[in-house]
């Protein structure tokens, strides 16, 4: 793509797919999802910069992982087993002359999320930014068909490592830090097959605003963004293939968002542009009004 992405050549649907591990793998996606407007050269806003991003090998991740890069930041990278996409992100990170740092591992342990944010620090000489951004979703029919163990599971891994990952950075972050936590147009609007995945969203609202309320006297910043229908891995990974083919028509603007037009809001917070934003939550979905 050497070209302005321009909103009439976004896809409107996808063919039909389905792949069976969670959260999915980018690269075996068609369309692949467009992560990067290659167009847009970016500026100094996070000049020097240094920030870890959870599930930052593709989807959102990847694409804030280019636009923070664009901006001058060097990243580190936490990722589950998804080793050809992690390594893609890097390659394009690198391209733009900004270092990425891979630190695989399941963060549904603390020691890991520890362990890792540690990596994060000693290598990148400490900690500006923490985007809290993996998430799985398991889409069930009935409230009775999600188990103790998928329960346990959507929360473990969207919910936890965020307590787990701030605890860890609070040492490492240096003055005017910004947390920023990928939450959903779920959290609001709720999602009749995906009932614990919309509370587990709900609830990263709720720690956002929560823990700006307690950062703030540290000079903290922590937001939240909450994106619409998205073309990512997880949506492949999650729904049926009848389901893919019509991914995201619901919505006012009649078709899916793409990673890339999302991660502007990500650079915003963590820019001196936003330094009077701290408990807010930033909606990116299509045109969906949530009321908050």
């Amino acid at each position: 793509m050497d070209h302005c992405v321009k909103e009439n050549d976004l896809p409107r649907s996808f063919p039909p797919q389905h792949q069976w591990r969670q959260p999915g793998i980018e690269s075996e996606m068609n369309p692949l999802p467009i992560f990067d407007d290659f167009s847009l050269q970016g500026g100094q806003r996070l000049a020097d910069r240094t920030a870890l991003i959870t599930g930052g090998d593709s989807g959102i991740g990847r694409a804030v992982a280019l636009a923070f890069a664009k901006e001058g930041a060097d990243l580190a990278i936490s990722y589950l087993n998804e080793e050809e996409d992690a390594q893609k992100t890097r390659q394009c990170v690198e391209a733009l002359g900004r270092k990425c740092i891979l630190l695989p591992g399941d963060i549904r342990s603390e020691s890991v999320c520890r362990q890792v944010t540690e990596a994060a620090a000693a290598q990148l000489g400490g900690l500006d930014v923490l985007i809290n951004n993996a998430g799985v979703q398991f889409p069930q029919k009935n409230i009775e068909d999600i188990s103790d163990e998928q329960l346990k599971t959507t929360f473990c891994v969207n919910l936890f490592p965020m307590f787990y990952f701030v605890k860890a950075a609070l040492p490492h972050f240096r003055q005017g830090a910004s947390i920023i936590n990928t939450t959903s147009v779920t959290a609001y609007e709720g999602k009749k097959d995906l009932i614990d995945y919309s509370a587990s969203k709900g609830a990263i609202v709720s720690f956002t605003r929560s823990l700006a309320l307690s950062l703030a006297k540290r000079g903290i910043r922590v937001n939240a963004v909450a994106p619409g229908p998205i073309w990512t891995p997880l949506i492949v990974a999650s729904f049926s293939a009848r389901e893919v083919e019509a991914f995201g028509q619901d919505v006012p603007m009649g078709r899916a968002g793409q990673p890339f037009e999302l991660a502007g809001a990500y650079v915003y917070l963590a820019s001196e542009a936003a330094s009077y934003v701290t408990g807010q939550v930033i909606h990116v979905n299509g045109g969906t009004i949530t009321g908050s």
